[in-house]
């Protein structure tokens, strides 16, 4: 494993604390009804976008899906404008028009959320080829499900991606399920980072509730970007400690495998227990960072909720262009 300093390991454990942090209160004021459509919790899968993330600058890019709060923080969003697009505010990043599913963040590179399977895919793929055509260091990640492997765009975009040696990474989270669908079901083989061979690319496979070990192969996949060495497929094992969306009954899975997952699959719990037995930090410095990242979610949405609601009559602004 590799070794991490320890400003790094800090700002690791914050990122994944601040994820978590919002994802709960997100789950809180949807229970109040104070958010509309729905929601897909990103908790059980944090390491994944921090450890990505840790490695791109403000002008790299990222594509999410309808579960992307997550990549979302870690690519340095401001939450109260996170939570007032939850909260359907004209404050929020999409002047609430968006919703959970539909962040975007283009300040920070976040080319957007998407509600489609696989959708972001090619829109990365269409990010990393500019970067080629301008010359730049620029490198492009995205991030979807297992489900989304299944899907046409995944194919087409890593072949594109590989002959024209794109500077992309492609980072699958594995949850275990593509809504429903458990991943043994979907797959002839057990590996799903194999497939990588196929397009003639590296394919990597880590623990994703591990980020020492998450940090480690985007370090190396970004890096091969950026030195335009072409584009990497990254599958990082998670599980979601909540179910596809909020209220889903969970049928087809059992109580014990959700309980048996959710103790045995936490990242930050796991990063707690290494920072502190690698005297790293102090259990104390831990406390005083989940203190200062709950004043923060609180003043957060206090702010969000005082903005104006959405307007659907100034709707039209964001579909047609001024002359």
């Amino acid at each position: 494993m590799s070794v991490i300093d320890r400003a790094t390991a800090l700002e690791l454990y914050r990122v994944m604390r601040t994820i978590r942090g919002f994802e709960e209160r997100a789950t809180q004021l949807f229970g109040e009804n104070k958010i509309w459509g729905t929601i897909h919790s990103y908790a059980g899968e944090e390491a994944i976008a921090a450890g990505v993330c840790a490695h791109l600058r403000d002008d790299d890019w990222i594509t999410s899906t309808h579960r992307g709060h997550g990549h979302c923080i870690a690519k340095g969003a401001d939450l109260g404008k996170m939570f007032a697009e939850l909260l359907g505010r004209e404050t929020g990043y999409c002047r609430g028009r968006g919703g959970s599913m539909h962040i975007a963040d283009t300040s920070k590179g976040n080319l957007g959320a998407n509600g489609i399977v696989g959708g972001g895919i090619p829109i990365a793929t269409g990010a990393a080829l500019t970067a080629k055509q301008l010359g730049t260091d620029q490198v492009a990640v995205s991030f979807f499900g297992d489900g989304a492997v299944n899907q046409g765009t995944f194919h087409e975009s890593l072949n594109l991606a590989a002959i024209w040696k794109l500077p992309a990474v492609y980072v699958c989270e594995n949850n275990q399920y593509a809504e429903s669908l458990p991943v043994k079901r979907a797959f002839a083989v057990e590996d799903i980072a194999k497939r990588a061979e196929g397009y003639g690319m590296p394919g990597m496979h880590v623990d994703g509730r591990d980020v020492r070990a998450v940090h480690a192969a985007a370090g190396e996949a970004v890096a091969r970007a950026r030195a335009g060495k072409g584009p990497t497929f990254i599958v990082a094992d998670s599980y979601r400690h909540e179910g596809h969306y909020y209220g889903d009954p969970r049928k087809y899975q059992t109580k014990d495998e959700i309980e048996g997952w959710r103790k045995q699959f936490d990242p930050i719990a796991d990063a707690r227990a290494w920072i502190v037995a690698d005297k790293v930090a102090s259990a104390a410095e831990l406390d005083g960072i989940d203190r200062e990242i709950a004043t923060a979610i609180d003043r957060s949405v206090a702010w969000a909720d005082q903005g104006p609601l959405a307007s659907p009559i100034k709707l039209p602004e964001d579909v047609y262009a001024s002359d």
